[in-house]
């Protein structure tokens, strides 16, 4: 199976990395070709553009920052997509943009999987990333090695769409975990407890959550190098809210933390870490979460 990668950001370069290092061919694209320079090293092949990835490959897997980012190169793709080829979308999607986009491939005759992950980048990196596919099951199948080259944790969700909810509702919650840790956080500080020994009785008390573990410590640490910007989060919750409304699901915490993080765009830019959410409550109240012995990011 030839496959081609087009987007080698934070997660699709660890992404496409993790696919070289398990011995698949793989042909690449960015738009910076300085982002692919470590792929060319592991053997991967460079091209021009992302229509001559897909000329070059049986299976085009894509890993960009937006719906329209997605749809604008999958038009750049279908002129040169043949039937029987593969799409294997791993951007982070609405359910009605991935139907959407899945129908213009498929009336050319190519199969669509749509594969979003979960974890962090620093998972990605490790090749333990959490990937959620939905599509049909033997297309699923099909890819399975190429999806467990790339992550330790492989759920078939279900049909198209499916994966699109299901990571909606894990960002939710990730970013509701984020704002409730930097509470928790401020709590001890201001209470006077060591913040070092407080983190470790969250992780190891009934109230840690894999956000506490992870993104936590680089609160603590004041890089907040989570590498995850505040306009992702806020097009993750918008997208919540979305659901919640077609669903009819009151998502009263989820609607109060996509305020708290349109008041850190506003207070930081919407290219700031995701996780400087927290500096908002640090900055009201002239008090920071720094302690010693924790890392700038996350390995």
């Amino acid at each position: 199976m030839r496959l081609g990668f087009v987007g080698l950001g934070n997660l699709g370069g660890h992404l496409a990395a993790s696919l070289l290092r398990a011995g698949f061919a793989v042909t690449v694209h960015d738009r910076d070709r300085a982002l692919a320079d470590r792929h060319l090293a592991m053997g991967a092949t460079w091209a021009d553009s992302a229509a001559d990835v897909a000329a070059a490959s049986d299976t085009v897997l894509t890993c960009l920052p937006s719906p329209a980012v997605s749809e604008a190169v999958l038009h750049q793709m279908l002129p040169a997509m043949r039937p029987g080829m593969t799409w294997v979308e791993m951007s982070t999607l609405g359910r009605d943009d991935i139907l959407r986009l899945a129908a213009m491939a498929q009336a050319q005759g190519v199969h669509v999987l749509e594969s979003p992950v979960t974890g962090g980048v620093h998972l990605a990196a490790r090749g333990e990333i959490t990937v959620l596919a939905g599509g049909d099951a033997a297309v699923f199948e099909a890819h399975r090695a190429a999806l467990q080259a790339m992550g330790n944790r492989i759920f078939h969700i279900g049909p198209l769409g499916s994966a699109a909810v299901i990571k909606v509702i894990t960002n939710m919650l990730a970013f509701i975990h984020l704002v409730a840790d930097g509470e928790a956080l401020m709590l001890a500080k201001r209470a006077g407890l060591d913040l070092k020994t407080a983190w470790e009785a969250i992780s190891a008390s009934s109230g840690t959550s894999f956000v506490h573990e992870t993104e936590g410590q680089l609160i603590l640490n004041g890089s907040y190098d989570i590498a995850f910007s505040m306009d992702l989060a806020l097009k993750d919750l918008g997208f919540a809210m979305g659901f919640g409304q077609e669903f009819g699901v009151p998502l009263d915490l989820a609607g109060q933390v996509q305020q708290t993080f349109v008041k850190g765009r506003a207070a930081y830019g919407g290219q700031a870490q995701s996780t400087q959410i927290v500096k908002l409550l640090e900055d009201v109240l002239d008090t920071d979460l720094r302690a010693e012995g924790f890392p700038a990011r996350l390995e």
